[in-house]
């Protein structure tokens, strides 16, 4: 399980990849396969300080005032008390976990793996410390990920300001434009393209940094500069910007920091020290203002750097870090992909993934924070600690160590604490035991394992996982990545408290129950954002609600448990030899050979992972065929049959394929499928450890052919009888036109037939031709040498229908005739909206199709009335 964060809630993202784990689990433990799904939740180092750090605010209390180990005992206790939260609510989803083996990201076997992991890699020299440009939060004052800084569009402002050129006249000045003013104080050169002639007599000569009391830097040259953005004229602040800070360390310049831990400024910038970064803005520009080097400001769209936790604007600064080189270990995480030992779904992240790890960054690994796994790094009292530290698995092997080096020293901790994503790419071999386990261990483990996440996280966690898993046991940590979307709204916006459009999932389950809520997530497509309607929710509760009610048909029409005889009787009946099947009446062999297609079409889809295929399959034969079709065709069999080995026929195919379809709905809606499944008669293990249903059993293809002309005949009846208003209890009567080979398996179901269309079964006749009274009956024709004949007379008093149907074409020809001559009018044409002109258009033709199918029928009934005079 990708571990949640210990101070989250559950979202429809969580409840996403839980549905779709507990999809893959489900089905591989009811395939047989040995099947392990390990759930937990990460200490979530900057989210879970965040947290109690407000929480202590409310009670007046500063964390710098509790010390460190006091301030980590609060997190524990906030942790012991609240961090259950997810874990609890992932079980309502139906999480079937080894909740035994829940492991969390501090525990002491994970902790042991953390140190172990920091400790090879810096014996391998894959491990550095060094002053670099990091992401900086002032507020939380620690570094950040690239990937845990999201970028904005904003409205701001850009500021153009004179830069003097030292030895020049007043008017000698280059005019620089940048967001960010109050960094000038760390311009260590002013650049121009070189190609730009309006600047090439400055080149070489110093510009005069304002408001600094004449500090001169150089104006140099180089092809990086944009001509056309602002003025052309770049101020270089390398200790704030990460590409100045590239430019700086090309060409060899200083790198200057004018900003403080906490976002004010420090004595680089001379009057303006201690202010906050965004009031030093304000005021420099006032200054500049008065001094006359402001030239002029003017609205600009910036890309804003924000902070994914707090959501405040993230600082450059070059600031001592921990790193881990990672290009020899991005190497090895590309070849598993080349050479098709992993497998990404859908393949089109392949090339994202590839892209990324071609071009990754040495990876910052040090946060300083205090909740988290402490860098395993001690340091030597009084000495260089850039020089002289210790790596070790703990105190006392890091205190022998510097003893052993330096005499009797000693030594201190490393403050800082790892990325909480460090211990996350160790997870999944980590909570198996690693360090402890062997590599073949993990070798003959991996192949069966499965990872499942969403798309946005690929870079964050499974690209470092396998980049771990390959350096630390050998092999690949998992064989297939399976990516789905993110849950959007129906209108397919993002989910965000701002919109207020945030889906909570328990108050979706309260609502509509957890398997409905399950089987609309699964729904979607891999890797493509999901739209999550109401009407969705809706109309997969009636999905669970048609379900029990057919789990309740089929229980009240089964033998009393205590009827032996007759279930030896239903147990004797096999469906899958095929002999047997053919044997079966034409319904019970239609229901079955669809269901023995639908579970080779199914097991192929869960197989591929195309679990949206799977639920609409499934759905699809329930609803349409089982409910609507067979149970419905079942009720001749049980309560009009007089034949008790039909009927028991009937009753052990509805058990047979309720009980499949149970099955193969199971890892999509636990909960009804398992309880409908222990309802049934003779359950001796719970759904959940079952058998899947067998594949490539029989099927009888002219079976499934001939029920269909069946229901063909059925819907042309029916719709005839919706057409005329014919009341659903009015039995009507039938001629039946078919040719010998129909003729015979029709007449077999003519019970079923009756049933399903409401035919008077006294009165349903099978004739080689047309009937006499032919000219008054509605003629249906089903299939090739399937039709039959309806007498209008059973159907509706004629004389009646006819003044019906004249006063509505009446009614009709008047609305059609209106909307015509409004179409007609240039003033409507020419002066209504398109899309109102559009709609009387729509609505015409609709009135139009509606008075030409009203005319045939009274035509028709005019035609009978005179026939029968």
């Amino acid at each position: 399980m990708p571990p949640p964060n210990v101070t989250g809630s559950l979202h429809m993202g969580h409840a996403m990849f839980v549905t779709l784990e507990d999809i893959m689990v489900r089905y591989n433990r009811m395939k047989g396969r040995p099947t392990l799904w390990l759930p937990g939740t990460d200490h979530a180092g900057i989210a879970t300080q965040l947290v109690v750090e407000r929480m202590l605010a409310t009670e007046g209390i500063k964390r710098s005032e509790l010390g460190r180990d006091e301030f980590t005992n609060r997190v524990w206790e906030w942790k012991e008390k609240y961090g259950g939260t997810i874990a609890n609510q992932i079980k309502r989803l139906g999480a079937s976990c080894d909740w035994s083996r829940e492991h969390f990201t501090l525990d002491e076997q994970l902790s042991r793996a953390v140190i172990e992991a920091f400790v090879r890699l810096h014996e391998k020299g894959l491990i550095y410390q060094g002053s670099y440009m990091v992401n900086w939060s002032p507020s939380l004052q620690t570094a950040v990920s690239d990937l845990e800084v999201e970028y904005s569009e904003e409205p701001g402002t850009l500021y153009y300001i004179k830069y003097r050129v030292a030895g020049g006249s007043r008017s000698d000045y280059v005019t620089i434009a940048t967001t960010r003013p109050e960094t000038l104080f760390a311009d260590t050169a002013i650049a121009v393209n070189p190609q730009d002639e309006r600047y090439s007599k400055y080149i070489g000569r110093q510009a005069i940094v304002p408001m600094t009391f004449g500090r001169h830097v150089p104006i140099i040259s180089d092809k990086y500069v944009d001509k056309d953005f602002g003025t052309g004229v770049l101020k270089i602040s390398p200790g704030h910007d990460h590409n100045d800070y590239l430019l700086a360390r090309k060409l060899g310049l200083p790198i200057l920091n004018v900003m403080n831990k906490d976002g004010t400024l420090n004595e680089v910038a001379g009057l303006y020290c201690g202010l906050d970064r965004f009031e030093a803005r304000k005021k420099l520009w006032t200054d500049l203002e008065e001094t006359g080097l402001a030239a002029k400001k003017e609205p600009h769209t910036l890309r804003v750097p924000r902070s994914q936790r707090g959501g405040e604007i993230i600082e450059p600064l070059v600031s001592k870090q921990w790193f881990v080189t990672m290009e020899p270990l991005a190497e090895k995480a590309l070849k598993v992909v080349e050479s098709g030992e992993l497998t990404i779904m859908p393949e089109r992240f392949e090339k994202i993934y590839n892209h990324w790890l071609s071009n990754i960054k040495d990876w910052c690994i040090s946060r300083q924070l205090w909740w988290g796994h402490r860098i395993p790094v001690w340091y030597i009292e009084g000495k260089d600690c850039e020089e002289d530290y210790i790596v070790a698995r703990s105190a006392k092997e890091a205190l022998d160590k510097a003893r052993e080096k330096y005499g009797n020293v000693d030594i201190y901790q490393d403050p800082d604490v790892l990325d909480t994503w460090f211990s996350s790419a160790l997870w999944p071999f980590s909570t198996l035991g690693w360090p402890d386990a062997s590599a073949e261990d993990f070798k003959n483990f991996y192949p069966t394992t499965v990872l499942e996440t969403g798309h946005d996280i690929l870079f964050f966690w499974v690209a470092r996982m396998v980049m771990m898993g390959i350096e630390f046991t050998g092999t690949v940590p998992f064989s297939n990545v399976y990516l789905h979307g993110l849950i959007r709204d129906a209108q397919g916006r993002k989910m965000s408290k701002t919109l207020g459009n945030v889906i909570d999932p328990i108050d979706t389950i309260k609502d509509y129950g957890t398997d409905a809520l399950r089987f609309t997530l699964a729904l979607g497509t891999a890797g493509q954002d999901l739209n999550l309607s109401m009407e969705r929710l809706t109309a997969n509760k009636a999905f669970t609600n048609k379900l029990w009610n057919a789990g309740k048909f089929v229980l009240q029409n089964l033998p009393s448990q205590s009827d032996n005889s007759a279930w030896e009787t239903l147990s004797s009946y096999k469906f899958d030899l095929e002999e047997s099947l053919l044997k079966l009446p034409l319904p019970e062999c239609w229901v079955v050979s669809k269901l023995h297609m639908l579970v080779d079409s199914v097991t192929t889809s869960y197989d591929k992972y195309f679990f949206g295929d799977v639920g609409r399959e499934i759905y699809d034969f329930f609803w349409g065929d089982f409910a609507d079709w067979y149970i419905e065709a079942s009720k001749a069999r049980l309560y009009q049959s007089e034949d008790q080995s039909v009927a028991s026929i009937a009753q052990a195919v509805l058990l047979y394929v309720f009980e499949n379809i149970l099955k193969m709905l199971h890892p999509f809606m636990p909960f009804v499928t398992e309880e409908l499944w222990q309802a049934l008669p003779n359950r001796k293990e719970a759904l959940i450890v079952s058998c899947w249903p067998q594949t490539s059993l029989p099927r009888d293809v002219n079976s499934v052919k001939r029920f269909e002309n069946l229901q063909a005949l059925t819907r042309g009846i029916r719709n005839a009888r919706a057409e005329y208003s014919v009341e659903p209890a009015r039995r009507i009567s039938a001629s039946i036109v078919a040719n010998s080979e129909v003729r015979q398996y029709v007449a077999n179901e003519k019970e079923v037939l009756a049933l399903l269309s409401r035919l008077d079964l006294q009165n349903v006749h099978f004739v080689e031709s047309a009937p006499g009274d032919a000219n008054q009956s509605v003629h249906l024709v089903a299939g090739e040498g399937l039709e039959a004949y309806l007498p209008l007379a059973d159907m509706v008093d004629v004389s009646s229908e006819v003044e019906r149907l004249t006063k509505r074409l009446s009614k009709m020809q008047a609305e059609y005739d209106a909307l015509v001559a409004r179409l007609k009018s240039s003033n409507f044409v020419e002066k209504a909206p398109e899309e109102i002109v559009r709609g009387v258009q729509e609505k015409a033709a609709e009135t139009g199709e509606k008075l030409t199918l009203t005319k045939k029928r009274l035509d028709f009934l005019i035609s009978t009335v005179l026939v029968s005079k």
